[in-house]
């Protein structure tokens, strides 16, 4: 999995592209952990080149999502979701958690 962040003017924009597995899923929390850290909390992830997910990025995302919408300071959006990834979210019952975009730019423009 490679990560790439870039800090726009009203948000930060995450893009992965790859597996997110066990072994990675550690190093998208430590990205997500470092934004919120730096006290910005607005984030769109563009998933459009995720491949895969597995449980331990989901728990990621869910703790990031927890952490931006404490005390309503913002909130993490999804970009690009592929419908298995979308499946896989609605099994688990992530989809009212989560504000889904068809593309990033999209998802920009609503902050």
């Amino acid at each position: 999995m490679e990560v790439t962040t870039s800090q726009l003017k009203r948000c930060d924009l995450v893009k992965a592209t790859g597996r997110i597995d066990s072994n990675t899923a550690p190093q998208l929390a430590d990205t997500f952990k470092a934004i919120n850290d730096a006290g910005r909390f607005k984030i769109v992830f563009d998933m459009s080149g995720v491949e895969f997910i597995s449980s331990a990025g989901l728990r990621a995302m869910i703790d990031t999502q927890k952490t931006c919408k404490r005390w309503n300071r913002g909130q993490m959006v999804l970009a690009g979701v592929s419908p298995r990834i979308h499946d896989a979210m609605e099994l688990v019952g992530f989809i009212p958690l989560f504000v889904f975009f068809d593309d990033a730019a999209e998802a920009v423009g609503t902050f």
